[in-house]
């Protein structure tokens, strides 16, 4: 399997409500899990399960969550003539190959589609992510070496 099946396959298992896929090849092995909870055809279980995990300090923390959400919307309208490069993946976010190196792409640099932007370690393998557009980094919206889930917003592009 290439890098691109397994990811293909990592968002068929996310989309699917899978809890767990084994496939095993003559020299190769990959399961992948999620932490999703189980999808069950019993109708009586899905009835019982959602009154133990619906806790009643739900609705407190609900208007939080939204007055959160709200905050970054006026960005999002500023943003609407840029493009956003997002991860293929999940994994961990590097902006370098190692420490003692430059970041592939800083805030003003001009890159061009197939550059390398950032690394993402998945399963102990480095994948380079490659700008899929040229334009001009206007802004980098993730921590370097911090985890980031599949399709989760990196760089922000002002295109050519």
């Amino acid at each position: 399997m290439d890098i691109k099946q397994i990811q293909d396959l990592i968002r068929f298992v996310s989309k699917s409500g899978v809890n767990e896929v084994s496939i095993e090849q003559e020299n190769f092995k990959i399961t992948i899990k999620t932490n999703e909870a189980p999808t069950y055809v019993n109708a009586t279980v899905p009835a019982q399960a959602p009154l133990a995990a619906a806790p009643a300090p739900q609705p407190v923390s609900l208007p939080a969550a939204t007055a959160a959400t709200e905050a970054p919307e006026p960005a999002a309208a500023d943003t609407g003539n840029y493009i956003t490069i997002k991860s293929p993946m999940i994994g961990t976010f590097y902006r370098s190959s190692s420490p003692d190196k430059p970041s592939f792409a800083n805030v003003g640099d001009e890159i061009s589609a197939g550059k390398v932007v950032c690394i993402i370690e998945a399963m102990k393998l480095f994948n380079e992510i490659e700008s899929e557009v040229s334009g001009r980094i206007v802004k980098v919206l993730v921590e370097n070496a911090s985890p980031v889930e599949y399709d989760q917003p990196l760089f922000l592009v002002e295109p050519k």
